[in-house]
């Protein structure tokens, strides 16, 4: 026993036995500490833990308590391996330290992941090598060699191929754009859906863009500057439209957007002959050719309304006297008129027609007219903040605007929810017809109160004061 301990390797044994596992412990409580804080140290404390100390381990009992010949194949094969797992430990080290926190936009956190891929396995080889070299004696110079030689007659036969990854490598560093930017590429323009080492993928329905011809080529980011996104477009009317009431127009149609950028307004241009360019701010180019389609529908009815002549046509058919004749006959019944009735008030009705989605009535305004639903259907609603909240649906035979005849302020607003028709009749119109008919002024009350009850209990519904509403 004295021999044992005067040797040394008992001492090795018990230092082992007893410094290994109260170093575990150490290391268990470190990694519950690091995961419970989702700090990134806790992956290299882990390894460290389950790895490299057990083999580490096993190595110092070879060696230093059985005295076991360095020679050996045993103590060779857990060197190599013990070399292995402290490369792979003190690379993924250095990962954390220099990557895991990258603050956003930092050098650190632009280089692609696929770039610290590589870097990691050169290391790796590299460390193989020196490891082979100092564990097992191999000469790995004559291998260095042969790769070097054998890695130039592979980049020649495929430069073209390689040529492609290079540029894709760069462009995955240099990050002109990202997953999510729109990008103009030679005319073609779409959402960037795919980066990779060969090809960037443009959803265009899809267009793959090889990174050779990108790198190689101009583009323009559309999402890169500052501000909102403009969707253009030029529309013409007829020269008899002054241009002043036309802008107004372009403008007013262009604010009732669903998709137009916040806190921003379209702005027009006349160029002349009747021509006008609009520009519509929208939250980025994804939004542009929607918000296109949907200006340039509800321009075709608010044109109509306001008898401008678009693209040089100023017809509407429901605003012929027939088509307006049979329209009131439609709707007598609400108004209470009379057919000699018809004949007076045509003269002054008008027939007009609103696109879906375009606001009917605007919240808040003293009405100077009465609609009456023709055809389609609207909706009420209550805006809140940002929100619209709806309430009541308007149909056919049913009146908008029925504060016009309180002289209130309109408490909801009225949006088209298919394509409505309505007939509108003025003011004056209305109040002579109430004034002659005491029913038609009962039905006009109830119906206003039925709107008002019908809002307030949705605002009750919703937990909503009306404080909020009229705040807004």
């Amino acid at each position: 026993m004295t021999e044992a301990f005067q040797d040394g390797w008992a001492w090795w044994v018990i230092a082992l036995a007893v410094g290994v596992p109260v170093l575990l412990v150490a290391l268990t409580e470190a990694i519950g500490f690091t995961t419970r804080r989702g700090n990134p140290v806790e992956k290299p404390l882990r390894m460290l833990r389950n790895w490299v100390v057990p083999v580490g381990a096993i190595l110092a009992l070879l060696i230093f308590a059985f005295r076991s010949p360095a020679e050996q194949v045993w103590v060779r094969v857990v060197a190599t391996v013990f070399g292995f797992l402290v490369i792979l430990l003190v690379l993924s080290a250095f990962n954390v330290a220099l990557f895991a926190n990258a603050k956003a936009g930092s050098w650190r956190e632009r280089i692609p992941s696929i770039f610290v891929e590589i870097a990691r396995l050169v290391l790796v080889c590299l460390g193989l090598a020196l490891l082979f070299s100092w564990v097992w004696d191999a000469d790995v110079g004559g291998l260095i060699t042969a790769l070097g030689v054998g890695s130039i007659v592979i980049g020649l036969a495929l430069q073209n191929a390689v040529g492609g990854v290079i540029s894709g490598l760069l462009l995955l560093f240099e990050q002109p754009f990202k997953i999510g930017d729109w990008l103009d590429v030679g005319g073609t323009r779409g959402r960037v859906v795919e980066v990779n080492w060969r090809a960037v993928h443009i959803d265009t329905g899809i267009q793959i863009v090889p990174n050779s011809s990108l790198s190689g080529a101009s583009f323009t980011n559309m999402t890169e500057p500052d501000g909102p996104y403009s969707a253009k477009a030029d529309v013409s009317f007829s020269t008899d439209d002054p241009p002043h009431e036309v802008m107004a127009l372009l403008v007013e149609v262009a604010s009732g957007l669903p998709m137009i950028a916040a806190g921003e307004q379209a702005s027009v241009s006349y160029s002349g002959g009747g021509k006008f360019h609009v520009s519509i701010p929208v939250a980025g180019p994804g939004q542009a050719s929607r918000a296109l389609s949907m200006y340039l529908s509800w321009l075709w009815y608010a044109a109509r309304r306001k008898k401008f002549a678009l693209d040089g046509d100023g017809t509407d058919p429901i605003a012929e006297p027939a088509a307006l004749a049979a329209a009131l006959r439609g709707i007598a019944p609400t108004l209470q008129l009379r057919e000699e009735d018809v004949d007076s008030v045509l003269s002054i009705a008008r027939a007009k027609r609103y696109g879906i989605g375009e606001i009917v009535q605007k919240m808040g305004v003293v009405p100077d007219q009465v609609s009456v639903v023709v055809s389609g259907r609207a909706v009420m609603a209550l805006e809140v903040g940002d929100d619209r909240i709806e309430f009541a649906t308007v149909e056919r035979g049913e009146l908008i605007g029925h504060t016009a005849l309180t002289r209130e302020k309109t408490r909801a607003v009225v949006v088209a929810q298919e394509i409505l028709t309505v007939v509108t009749v003025p003011l004056a119109a209305v109040d002579a017809l109430v004034r002659s008919r005491p029913t038609l002024a009962a039905e006009v009350g109830r119906s206003l109160e039925l709107r008002t009850r019908q809002a307030d209990e949705k605002l009750a519904e919703l937990g909503i004061t009306r404080t909020a509403v009229h705040r807004n």
